[in-house]
């Protein structure tokens, strides 16, 4: 079934849509009742130029979900009182609302388009349908690539999580050989540090060995000299 096939069968899909009243301006230019809010029947059939007939046809087939999207039918005062509010105003072909009227249907933006989304048998409806699922198709073919690049983005960071599962046996191999290396560097510096130590004595026995030679050598000069008396 075709995305305009369901969205001519498909209740649910028709929700999804009915908010979507720029449509109708983007195809034809929607002319209103004088009180800028409403089209009547006959103005709606001029939209979609197809007869009145077709309108009621569908408006009495679809009555509840058009009345959920903004149709209301005046009848009695209600319809002597909104006569009354736009009887100084002017419409095209309906200057005024004939008093021989027993109701009125009247038919929001939203419900016209409501009606573009169940009338088969227009071109004028079928252009409305189009623009809304060729608007839509945009947003999605975005949602797809970024879908895409989401996915890639995981299976990249999926690679990442194996190479370093794999590093970390040799990661951890390196930190011991790291911490072996500290325990013999330690050693090293113990020893080093003993051994400044030694030579720190050493160096003390060699002065005080000089002292002793310094102290021969007077002696033994000493000798001489009173052997030579």
């Amino acid at each position: 079934m075709s995305t305009e096939m369901v969205l001519l069968e498909s209740r649910a899909m028709r929700v999804e849509h009915a908010g979507r009243v720029e449509a109708l301006d983007k195809v034809k230019a929607l002319a209103l009742l004088p009180d800028s809010m409403h089209v009547s029947t006959e103005g709606v059939a001029r939209y979609f130029e197809v007869s009145t007939a077709v309108i009621r046809q569908v408006t009495s087939r679809h009555r509840e979900e058009l009345t959920e999207n903004g149709m209301q039918v005046l009848k009695g005062s209600d319809l002597r009182e909104y006569q009354s509010d736009n009887m100084s105003l002017s419409y095209e072909g309906e200057a005024s609302y004939p008093q021989r009227r027993s109701s009125l249907t009247l038919f929001t933006r939203r419900t016209v388009l409501n009606i573009a989304m169940l009338l088969r048998d227009s071109d004028i409806a079928r252009r409305v349908r189009s623009y809304l699922l060729d608007a839509e198709e945009g947003p999605r073919e975005g949602y797809a690539s970024l879908d895409r690049r989401v996915t890639n983005v995981v299976h990249c960071l999926a690679g990442v999580g194996t190479a370093l599962q794999e590093l970390g046996p040799v990661l951890n191999r390196m930190s011991e050989r790291l911490d072996r290396l500290d325990q013999r560097l330690d050693a090293t510096n113990r020893v080093v540090g003993a051994m400044s130590n030694r030579l720190c004595e050493l160096s003390g026995d060699m002065v005080r060995m000089d002292a002793r030679m310094d102290d021969f050598a007077r002696q033994l000069r000493d000798l001489r000299r009173r052997r030579h008396r």
